[in-house]
């Protein structure tokens, strides 16, 4: 466990709706050939440039590079299954929500993806200062290393929740493109909701849902059909996006959130158990000290975000 600096707060997103108007056009352009080979290693130096002497604190990436970014990740991502089975070892990392710079840090303390396995568990856009860059690099690592560096979709990374908090007002700002948000929001719809580290330690951004739990296998969580615009309540992928854990709760409940539910001690060491699990590890909330153990330490929240939006005194941690 890597634990930085150091109040616990549940986040309160709600739920609203969104109507598309360019969504055709952004799946029009995910079909058509690059014209030119995306050049990776470019996009990345560009990024990791930021803050380095005669470099600004953000840097231009072009929408036409962004598009064939997102046209290549999205592929991967279609490549790829809902539910990955990851070999250890690998670093698990949680929210960032666009805190870029902190982002940075994470590699540079753990090593960069060329030596280091990586799973994120979402939450990459909405309320940080640099959502555009976060995602970008999350991504441009993503289409580098597509076997070793994996990145799980949070509940940010759907329309009805980035298209308020922060990551539609910055792309807006700085490429005024509702193509290019839509392009996002397509690559987003294909994302990952869930993995299992060694057959041990399941992951999601959420939380553990009743259609898990009454489940007679993982394989489930490979079910859920793509792409996925924004998860039915309830469902099974909007609790792996949503749900949280709660001592007071037992069994399951309706989340206070509106959305989702909450699930209790017991049900984490029933799903340990009936899956041979050691551990459940997600992230969605606020901890102080960047990890917070539940169930006996039989679930984990990380955050990856240190002094989140400014406003909060909590550290930062990843699970190597």
């Amino acid at each position: 466990m890597k634990s930085g600096a150091s109040n616990s707060k549940k986040s309160q997103e709600g739920k609203g709706s969104i109507h598309t108007k360019t969504r055709n056009d952004s799946l029009r352009y995910l079909k058509t050939a690059i014209k030119d080979p995306l050049n990776i290693d470019s996009i990345i130096d560009r990024l990791m440039s930021i803050g380095k002497p005669n470099t600004g604190i953000s840097t231009s990436i072009s929408e036409e590079d962004l598009m064939d970014l997102l046209q290549t990740s999205r592929s991967i991502f279609m490549e790829q299954p809902m539910f990955l089975e990851l070999k250890a070892p690998v670093c698990l990392v949680g929210d960032i929500h666009g805190q870029f710079t902190d982002l940075i840090r994470i590699f540079g303390k753990i090593g960069f993806p060329n030596k280091i396995n990586y799973l994120f568990l979402g939450d990459y856009v909405d309320r940080g200062p640099m959502n555009i860059e976060t995602i970008t690099l999350l991504l441009a690592f993503k289409v580098k290393y597509p076997n070793n560096f994996f990145l799980l979709r949070g509940n940010h990374e759907t329309q009805f929740v980035n298209r308020i908090y922060g990551f539609y007002e910055e792309i807006n700002r700085r490429y005024q493109s509702p193509l290019l948000y839509e392009t996002f929001q397509d690559v987003f719809n294909w994302m990952p909701l869930s993995a299992c580290v060694a057959d041990r330690i399941l992951c999601m951004h959420g939380g553990l849902s009743p259609d898990l739990y009454k489940a007679g296998s993982l394989k489930i969580l490979n079910s859920i059909q793509r792409p996925l615009p924004n998860p039915p309540n309830p469902s099974l992928p909007l609790d792996l996006l949503w749900a949280d854990p709660d001592f007071q709760t037992d069994g399951f409940k309706i989340s206070n959130r509106g959305v989702s539910c909450t699930f209790g001690p017991n049900t984490v060491k029933a799903i340990c158990k009936k899956f041979k699990l050691d551990l459940i590890c997600r992230a969605h909330q606020v901890v102080q000290d960047g990890y917070e153990f539940f169930a006996g330490r039989k679930l984990i929240t990380l955050f990856s975000a240190p002094h989140y939006c400014g406003e909060f005194d909590n550290s930062a941690a990843v699970m190597i």
